[in-house]
């Protein structure tokens, strides 16, 4: 992988991406509630994808049957969509990526099926106040460290388990570029971050133990006790003095 900065047209394109995925999963969102499946959840990414115009980076991925991840309660990340249907007081991962004039975008969100308990709400959150804790750090000249410092600061300070495992990552022309954003770290160090780059921070947190395994799909994986857990993701370019979220959802 090569940490990539992008030219003007390509941010263009980025933007746009990223625009049309929050725009869908804003759609598919509306439609979370007991009963919907994966299955019905992916078909509708599909439509939706084809309606504006974009493509699946995520579909054949490395072997990857869905459009979209769909993760149930304990799972964490990239949950093949299942015939499942999900139940009051379940809680929902939805990961995606849109790829459009050839620049990828990826986001995230956890979503509540119908009404949720306390400690998975505050799980819900809490990941989401550290992703935005950890954008709002970014700007150029900035190091991965402290995108890093300041996501673990939030769910440390929650008590939540953090995923050590998988991280957030650079992405643009591919799904996954340079560097590699743990969601753990120390302020002040890591690689440091340049103006028209776009990375894709994404913290994943439980309320249980940080390990994790591997489901016989060779996809899905879970927590290694079985705790709920939660994931919030957005795309972001990194500018002059700051940053632009390029896939805010409009809801």
């Amino acid at each position: 992988m090569k940490t990539q900065v992008k030219t003007s047209q390509e941010i263009s394109a980025i933007k746009e991406s990223g625009a049309m995925l929050a725009l869908i999963l804003d759609e598919i969102q509306q439609v979370v509630e007991p009963g919907v499946s994966g299955l019905d959840i992916d078909q509708m990414a599909r439509k939706l994808l084809k309606q504006h115009g974009g493509e699946a980076p995520f579909l054949g991925y490395h072997g990857f049957p869905g459009v979209i991840c769909v993760s149930h309660n304990d799972e964490v990340e990239h949950g093949i969509p299942r015939d499942i249907k999900v139940k009051e007081g379940d809680i929902l991962s939805l990961d995606f990526g849109v790829r459009y004039r050839g620049m990828i975008t990826d986001s995230g969100r956890t979503l509540p099926v119908g009404d949720i308990s306390k400690a998975r709400r505050e799980l819900l959150n809490n990941t989401e106040r550290a992703l935005y804790s950890g954008i709002d750090v970014v700007r150029d000249g900035v190091r991965v460290g402290d995108i890093s410092s300041a996501v673990q600061s939030v769910l440390d300070g929650a008590g939540h388990g953090i995923v050590r495992d998988l991280v957030g990552h650079g992405v643009g022309h591919e799904l996954h570029e340079d560097p590699e954003i743990p969601n753990y770290g120390t302020a002040g160090t890591g690689m440091p971050l340049k103006a028209g780059m776009t990375i894709a921070i994404e913290p994943m947190a439980t309320l249980g133990d940080y390990r994790i395994m591997i489901d016989s799909d060779g996809w899905t994986i879970r927590t290694y006790d079985g705790s709920m857990s939660a994931h919030f993701e957005h795309t972001v370019l990194v500018t002059d003095d700051g940053f632009e979220i390029l896939t805010s959802s409009q809801l």
